[in-house]
């Protein structure tokens, strides 16, 4: 069982290596979500293991990017370890990534990671890479096989930073978000609205520190938004809040504005409705707000 298991991540990780010859659009100067899942595999045991972090791609050198690593975090089972002191690059354009570095688990143990990543596929907003490597902890070295999505940004032409009025920098909350897209009033069989890439106007949003985004309230419910970490194995405790940002009640029809004076990497989200989740990536040195759409229901 555990052998089969593992020929069918390597073929998932693999499985478009040699045959593809296109390359991601990797830009310069712009902030990307690296989330993916895979196993990581010793000679006595097989585990989970999960990868989410923010990047921040700097000047190009020849075929080569260098990138940042903002916040994050990566699992190993049950164990969860925090971005610490990770480098990392885009190699030939983007067709590889690699990814080295060091991450710092919850009970202070330090763990190096050695990550190689190959393009498999690409849309014209998100790419898919495998990835294979180790993970090594003080007591272990686990050989580890991801498959991961990249997600891009597209960037808008003219936004002023510190924005005090609603405009490109607004996000709106959509109708019937609270009720993951269906409306309760509509007929049966007519209840599903059409198709949905999220339940927020743009819910991944790159800004420098200091910008202040003013979110309007479209739906028919009340909404609060709160940042925190995400727990991706607790269904029943999605997210823990980390205290940096908390709005008011936003009653439908009315607004908040939220500004985020530090960089850093944020997720906001409502605790009624945790479904409905936004990513802020505050990074300095962006020269315009960025705004993007992820590509599932609640991404």
């Amino acid at each position: 069982m555990r052998t089969s298991i593992i020929l069918l991540a390597l073929f998932v990780a693999s499985s478009g290596y040699f045959a593809n010859e296109s390359f991601a659009e990797i830009s310069e100067n712009q902030a990307y979500l690296l989330e993916g899942s895979g196993f990581a595999v010793t000679e006595e045991l097989i585990v989970t293991s999960e990868i989410d972090i923010g990047v921040y791609s700097q000047n190009k050198q020849g075929s080569m990017i260098k990138f940042l690593t903002e916040d994050g975090f990566i699992t190993l089972g049950e164990e969860e370890f925090i971005i610490s002191n990770l480098e990392g690059s885009f190699l030939r354009e983007g067709r590889y990534v690699r990814i080295n570095g060091d991450v710092e688990s919850t009970n202070g143990f330090d763990t190096s990671i050695s990550f190689f990543g190959r393009l498999v596929s690409e849309s014209k907003d998100a790419a898919v890479y495998g990835f294979t490597g180790r993970i090594t902890t003080p007591d272990d070295t686990f050989k580890v096989i991801y498959t991961t999505k990249l997600s891009t940004l597209s960037k808008l032409d003219s936004v002023s930073t510190k924005s005090t009025t609603p405009d490109a920098s607004s996000i709106h909350i959509l109708k019937y978000s609270s009720t993951k897209g269906i409306n309760p009033d509509a007929a049966p069989g007519q209840q599903s609205s059409s198709t949905r890439l999220g339940f927020f106007s743009h819910d991944r949003v790159s800004i420098e520190p200091n910008t202040t985004i003013t979110i309007i309230n479209d739906d028919l419910a009340s909404h609060t938004l709160i940042s925190g970490i995400e727990n991706y194995n607790d269904r029943h405790n999605p997210f823990t809040p980390d205290g940096k940002i908390s709005t008011d009640v936003i009653k439908p029809g009315a607004s908040v504005m939220i500004t985020f004076d530090d960089a850093g990497f944020y997720r906001l989200y409502d605790p009624d409705y945790p479904w409905m989740k936004i990513v802020v990536y505050v990074f300095p040195n962006t020269n315009s707000l960025v705004l993007g759409q992820g590509q599932n229901p609640g991404n």
